[in-house]
């Protein structure tokens, strides 16, 4: 007996695809439990309807992922950080404080997309992966620069405390 399958299960197959079982297999098993309909030609029919339209949605969100990569690939971001006598980092930066330098400019992106390894803990120049959809990644460029302001020293940090 043909059955498309409702949902994935195991031994067969995935949901939406043709498969081929034992009749007895089909009417005491598969067909109570709701796992797979017959494979009647209304149903196969409706099963390659849904199939287009699904890829068809599927199209569409990687073009619109596609056009917000090239938006995320043209900025260039400026983060500042408060940095120490040898330029190392008092903390570092990261995923989230991009997603939040991204997201100041404009573009919606969560800091789970943002796909840095480690943290930066360095001042300079860096490209950073933003995953867009499950198949478009795009570059950022991030600048990891001194902020303006420099940390009190401990000398000037006694004086406001006292």
């Amino acid at each position: 007996m043909r059955l498309i399958l409702k949902e994935n299960f195991e031994r067969l197959g995935r949901m939406g695809d043709l498969v081929e079982v034992a009749d007895g297999y089909a009417r005491n098993f598969l067909l109570p439990k709701k796992i797979g309909v017959a494979a009647t030609t209304h149903n196969v029919r409706e099963l390659n309807h849904v199939k287009k339209l699904i890829a068809l949605r599927a199209q569409r969100e990687k073009s619109a992922a596609e056009g917000m990569a090239l938006k995320i690939s043209a900025l260039s971001l400026s983060i500042p950080v408060q940095v120490g006598e040898q330029g190392r980092l008092y903390g570092s930066v990261t995923a989230k404080d991009v997603a939040e330098s991204i997201l100041a400019r404009g573009v919606d992106v969560n800091k789970r997309d943002v796909l840095l390894e480690k943290p930066i803990k360095e001042v300079g120049v860096f490209m950073v992966p933003v995953r867009v959809h499950h198949d478009v990644t795009a570059q950022v460029r991030i600048e990891v620069v001194p902020a303006d302001s420099e940390l009190p020293s401990k000398s000037e940090e006694a004086a406001v405390v006292v």
